[in-house]
């Protein structure tokens, strides 16, 4: 088996698969009686605004990817599961703060206050200690067969939103040539990479807040067609915009990883 495609992987172990979370996502929309969202999502969480973005009469107007693909190598996905394997109690607050910061060091720039943050808000009590705010045996999800990675391409063609690919500059899970080639495939689409990150740039760091704000900000006052709700996202029009990454400008095509 060459890879798996977007199809395959809506199905998983457990509950853990991206069928469910779609759906969890759009109970989510309707419970909150929202016609259109901006999107921004991080590794798993970008892949899941691509799949909902290329729906029809998609709810997202604008997307945010954050080191996350149309292609993702078998090899970063080992990774993103290695991350995720967690001690099932820590005994205190360091404890996960220490496990953070090993887990995460990819993430860039930083502060000592936001990685204590981080350690409260990504934990929960359980009895004299803590446990991770989320189940570890998400990591079954990355650790499903496959030979040379997720092919997400189909979703990626049909998205029709603007969308920021930002991606940390040292990223192993979303390749530069994958970047290249979905720039190459959507004109519109823009990419900032962000110095000294890997998988997967914080954006905790004002710059890298600023990077997000100002596309949502400047895509939002393009918008010029406002959609109804029997509208498909296809019939959308926005005014064109002239910007996109100079790291991709003048950049010769890349060959598509399918």
């Amino acid at each position: 088996m060459a890879g798996r495609g977007e199809s395959d992987w809506l199905q998983g172990p457990l509950h853990y698969h991206f069928g469910q979370f779609l759906s969890d996502i759009h109970g989510l929309i309707a419970h909150l009686g929202v016609r259109e969202v901006d999107w921004v999502g991080t590794s798993m969480g970008g892949l899941l605004g691509m799949m909902l973005a290329s729906q029809p009469a998609s709810p997202v107007r604008t997307l945010v990817m954050n080191d996350i693909g149309a292609y993702v190598p078998s090899d970063a996905l080992q990774a993103i599961g290695r991350n995720l394997d967690a001690p099932d109690r820590f005994a205190s607050l360091d404890e996960v703060e220490r496990h953070l910061r090993h887990t995460h060091r990819d993430w860039g720039e930083i502060t000592d206050a936001q990685w204590k943050e981080l350690a409260v808000h990504g934990s929960r009590p359980a009895g004299s200690g803590y446990r991770l705010h989320y189940d570890p045996r998400i990591a079954q999800v990355m650790r499903m067969p496959v030979a040379s990675g997720l092919f997400f391409w189909g979703a990626w063609y049909r998205v029709r939103c603007p969308v920021l690919l930002v991606r940390g500059e040292r990223s192993r899970i979303f390749p530069e040539a994958v970047a290249r080639t979905m720039l190459d495939a959507k004109g519109g689409a823009r990419l900032a990479q962000i110095p000294g990150s890997g998988h997967a740039p914080s954006l905790m760091a004002e710059s890298h807040i600023a990077i997000v704000r100002d596309f949502l900000q400047a895509e939002n006052r393009e918008w010029r067609q406002p959609r109804s709700s029997s509208s498909p996202a296809s019939s959308r029009t926005r005014t064109p915009s002239p910007h996109r990454s100079a790291s991709s400008v003048g950049s010769p095509p890349a060959p598509s990883p399918t």
